[in-house]
């Protein structure tokens, strides 16, 4: 295949050879071997080491993103919300991922933050940890006090990350139009996931927008008593540096948490109802609920740390989740299989008939169970099996949603294992309904129709008038796309020219064109006896690969 196409193949090569090297140390390079890649001659070979070849497929690709660095860091992460698209497997695997990163050193740390913040670091603040708490992929947390006593955690990105992320995510980018030219993988559109990957981390690169999403979902919150956000400090807040209030907890992640004598139960349902409020009472939510994101606070409150990964949903979307649901509740599998196939891009040859048997035994299975023993994360599991078997791709958002719910699910079982999502799930689900048959939801997708009718009125008269002018002026032209033909063709062409051989060379045997001299063949024309000899060798294979692809003639 020529790759020259692929402008991402010749910059940063030595980052290029340092991606492929690793891929190429846990065996997960072989694909890239279909493709003639100068700068990866020598480095596609077999793993030296035998103790790689025993882990898994999923804990190789695991470790070689964790190898590479916070751009594949953040894919995975990325990518473990997108079961869909890598399956199940894969998608529990990369929740795995550390997203653990080297500590800058403290000058760079003051420098960036009296560079940002117009002023010394021992004017912005009262004390300041120069140890991080935690440092991850991005950036790093600080623990500090400002001058009116008040504890903060102090968010630095680190040194050379964004240039760093830029070279990966181009990288990326390169990788994805490779897989995009093998057919197995070009149904899952890599470059477009690719590209809204390096959208997603350069905005995260930003911290001014997780500022935003701070006071967003303060907001939302602010007059709640059992879930805390930490409020921004918005003069202390920049791009690279984010100031916000410290959170005094233990994460849901501490083993000593059962001892600490919280209401674990209560916490979980707290946590869960605050999630779902967020997805079907804002259609913004906080898309990570990992334990380290979760803390828990005196008086059995949640508090909700880390916006960096925020979902969102539309009116639309929040609609067809509620149908999905509704048509497991309801055990009405040919509505399950429709909105399926509403919101899921399908391939062409997407055989209906045997996604809807699927469907059918997965309501068959899980609708019959009753609401307090539903295993939904169980349940969304297999529908997104089912999903990526028939290769439909879900829209980013509703993907991360299902995704959302099993891990809401996993980490409130951590807490109280008998916890149940789906009895939270119902009474909001309810709520969600009424609101969506309510006269004002009504009145606003009237508006919407009314508007979308408006438009089209407006431009239909233009472009038909366009496409008459096409037609009378003899430049209409139809393009059609012939899909599976080129075989069909080529045979026919095969049997046309096998037929002229053959009638061409019997002529010239009938009137001894060249006649041969030798015995037995004496008397007969040479070229038409070789040309009646190919003919019927072409017949032959013309024959053959017709038997191999199905029956001259086939009986009902």
């Amino acid at each position: 295949m020529k790759i020259s196409t692929i402008p991402q193949l010749y910059r940063n090569a030595n980052r290029w050879r340092e991606i492929v090297s690793v891929l190429s140390k846990y065996q997960l390079a072989g694909w890239l071997s279909r493709f003639e890649l100068p700068i990866a001659t020598g480095l596609l070979k077999d793993s030296e080491g035998a103790a790689i070849s025993r882990i898994s497929h999923e804990a190789r690709i695991r470790r070689a993103m964790e190898e590479l660095g916070p751009a594949f860091i953040k894919l995975g992460q990325v990518l473990s919300t997108r079961p869909d698209l890598v399956g199940a497997a894969l998608a529990d695997e990369l929740v795995l991922l550390q997203s653990s990163a080297p500590e800058d050193k403290g000058d760079w740390i003051r420098a960036t933050i009296e560079a940002d913040l117009c002023g010394t670091l021992e004017e912005c603040f009262a004390e300041f940890e120069m140890t991080p708490v935690a440092s991850a992929s991005i950036g790093q947390v600080h623990r500090a006090r400002l001058t009116d006593g008040r504890l903060v955690a102090v968010k630095v990105r680190h040194e050379h990350i964004q240039a760093q992320a830029a070279v990966d995510t181009d990288i990326l980018i390169g990788l994805a139009s490779l897989a995009e030219r093998l057919p197995e993988l070009k149904n899952y559109r890599p470059t477009a996931v690719a590209t809204e990957f390096q959208r997603t981390l350069l905005r995260e690169l930003d911290f001014s927008h997780e500022r935003r999403r701070l006071e967003q979902f303060g907001e939302y919150f602010c007059k709640s008593d059992s879930v805390c956000v930490p409020a921004a400090i918005p003069e202390l807040c920049s791009s690279r540096v984010l100031t916000a209030e410290w959170l005094e907890g233990r994460k849901v992640s501490d083993p000593e948490l059962r001892t600490n004598g919280a209401d674990l139960e209560l916490v979980a349902r707290r946590g869960a109802q605050a999630f779902l409020t967020m997805v079907f009472e804002h259609g913004v939510y906080h898309a990570d609920p990992h334990p380290g994101n979760l803390i828990v606070l005196p008086g059995d409150r949640v508090g909700l740390i880390d916006f960096g990964m925020v979902g969102r949903l539309g009116d639309r979307m929040r609609e067809d989740l509620e149908d999905m649901i509704s048509a497991v509740v309801n055990n009405d599998s040919q509505m399950l299989t429709s909105v399926v196939t509403k919101v899921g891009a399908t391939p062409p040859d997407l055989d209906e008939a045997a996604l809807g048997m699927d469907v059918a035994d997965f309501v068959d299975h899980y609708g019959s169970q009753p609401i307090s023993g539903l295993d939904l994360s169980g349940a969304l599991h297999e529908l997104i099996g089912i999903i990526r078997r028939h290769q439909i791709v879900l829209p980013a958002s509703l993907a991360m949603l299902l995704k959302l719910m099993i891990m809401l699910e996993g980490t409130s079982r951590k807490l109280a294992p008998d916890f149940s999502l789906i009895e939270i799930l119902a009474p909001l689900q309810r709520r969600a309904l009424m609101r969506r048959f309510s006269p004002v939801r009504q009145a606003r997708r009237l508006r919407r129709l009314f508007f979308e009718t408006e438009r089209l009125a407006e431009t239909l008269p233009r472009r038909l008038g366009s496409l008459l002018e096409q037609v009378q002026s003899g430049k209409f032209d139809v393009h059609l796309d012939h899909r599976g033909l080129e075989p069909s063709v080529n045979r026919l062409v095969l049997g046309m020219m096998t037929s002229a051989l053959f009638l061409g060379s019997s002529l010239m045997v009938s009137h001894g064109v060249l006649p041969i001299r030798i015995w037995p063949l004496e008397g007969t024309s040479a070229p038409g006896l070789a040309g009646v000899v190919l003919s019927a060798m072409l017949g032959m294979r013309l024959l053959r690969a017709i038997s191999k692809s199905g029956r001259l003639e086939r009986r009902k």
